[in-house]
């Protein structure tokens, strides 16, 4: 079962302890039997009202792999000079320099097409991380410590509250040969051992927060910003500032 928003209504971070709610949300959900459809229908009248009621719509849909749906519109894509997303199964470039990323996301966030991810993408390809340690907070896929790995990272940390995700992230980081270099674990489970290099998604309205709280060890690059998200990049402060 899926909630949409069906009135494009934004809902950025809330604050600790609040619920945001969308004033217009749309239910979809798969049925494998139609005479669960009618039991819906009808506990929706009952709980919701006949007007509920009579706006669900009833589609019968072929048999298919819907985990691998979203294939048939992910195709190879290339963030900066030499750095590749490649579906899992798809030919890589044609391209000695290349650094191909063999991706299978799986039901967790990170193809590449967010643009968060590719800005990050497109900024590890122009800054590889050779040698350095690399935390990748909210992993998702795996992509971006996978990329920071395939660059030239020594080691790098993935972690996520979803455990689909560290599981998408091992599997990724097996299928790339790196798995050695990952480690995975859930936040609360992370070291407290210092790493060189922060990978993180956030929204452009986080950015002067998170900007502010790590003024004192780091010396940041401009912004780059991309529909509402951003890639915030910099540099350690020496001890002089």
């Amino acid at each position: 079962m899926t909630f949409l928003d069906a009135a494009d209504q934004p809902i950025f971070e809330p604050d600790p302890g609040d619920t945001p709610l969308w004033t217009d949300t749309r239910v979809v959900a798969l049925f494998d039997d139609p005479i669960r459809c009618a039991e819906a229908r009808e506990a929706l009248a009952e709980r919701f009202g006949a007007g509920t009621a009579a706006r669900v719509q009833v589609e019968t849909l072929e048999d298919r792999d819907w985990e691998r749906a979203w294939m048939d519109y992910f195709q190879p894509m290339r963030f900066g000079q030499h750095l590749w997303v490649v579906p899992t199964g798809m030919a890589a470039p044609v391209d000695e320099q290349a650094v191909v990323l063999d991706l299978d996301p799986g039901l967790a966030f990170g193809t590449g097409t967010h643009p968060t991810t590719a800005q990050c993408l497109a900024w590890l390809d122009g800054h590889p991380p050779s040698g350095q340690q690399v935390l990748d907070f909210g992993c998702g896929s795996g992509i971006l410590a996978i990329a920071a790995l395939k660059l030239g990272a020594a080691h790098a940390w993935g972690t996520d509250i979803d455990d689909q995700a560290l599981w998408a992230s091992r599997e990724n980081a097996a299928r790339n040969g790196v798995a050695e270099r990952l480690a995975l674990c859930r936040p609360e489970d992370l070291p407290a051992d210092p790493v060189d290099m922060l990978l993180a998604n956030i929204l452009a309205e986080q950015a002067q927060a998170v900007m502010a709280a790590y003024e004192p060890w780091i010396r940041f690059d401009p912004v780059l910003e991309q529909d509402g998200w951003v890639c915030l990049a910099g540099e350690k402060r020496n001890p002089a500032g």
